[in-house]
């Protein structure tokens, strides 16, 4: 089973869009526990995840965020994120295989123009992060955030697409 941690602040909207693209993995089984790692929002993120069931961890230290969580393999995602179709099922298939990281693809409906990749900064999450819980507890050092976890790693792509979260201004 999958742990689904997601970092927020400020962002109450996303983390339900986000939420949302989970449902159907979380009815068949396959995520076990959702984390909000907050930092320090003022909005109604906190309410939103109360009402989803997330464990909600204020103060956001991913590694607090990694150390709660129940699942074997952990999903990384930003909120506003957005995973698509049969996502679990690859997520899972690469565990099997492989014990090195992952990141989705980008959905063919969510793609930058070419000018746009070019000459924007590239978001370490913006295709989320499948990483060992194990792995992923050695890289987080207290109060490190989840960008900073997903520079720390190389991954493999998964066949499974992802919306990347909307750019935050």
């Amino acid at each position: 089973m999958l742990s689904v941690l997601i970092e927020t602040m400020n962002d109450e909207e996303g983390l339900a869009r986000t939420l949302s693209s989970l449902v159907g993995a979380a009815v068949e089984g396959a995520v076990r526990d959702v984390i909000v790692c907050d930092r320090g929002s003022t909005d109604g993120t906190a309410r939103v995840a109360d009402h989803a069931g997330c464990v909600y961890i204020e103060g956001g230290e991913m590694a607090a965020g990694i150390r709660r969580a129940k699942g074997e393999w952990l999903v990384i995602l930003e909120a506003g994120a957005r995973l698509e179709g049969e996502w679990a099922a690859a997520v899972f298939a690469h565990a099997a295989h492989s014990a090195s990281p992952a990141r989705f693809s980008r959905s063919r409906h969510d793609r930058a123009s070419l000018l746009s990749r070019m000459f924007s900064a590239r978001r370490p999450l913006a295709d989320g992060l499948v990483i060992s819980k194990r792995q992923a507890g050695e890289l987080a050092r207290a109060g490190a955030d989840a960008a900073s976890l997903a520079r720390a790693v190389s991954a493999t792509r998964l066949p499974a697409e992802i919306a990347a979260a909307p750019k935050r201004r």
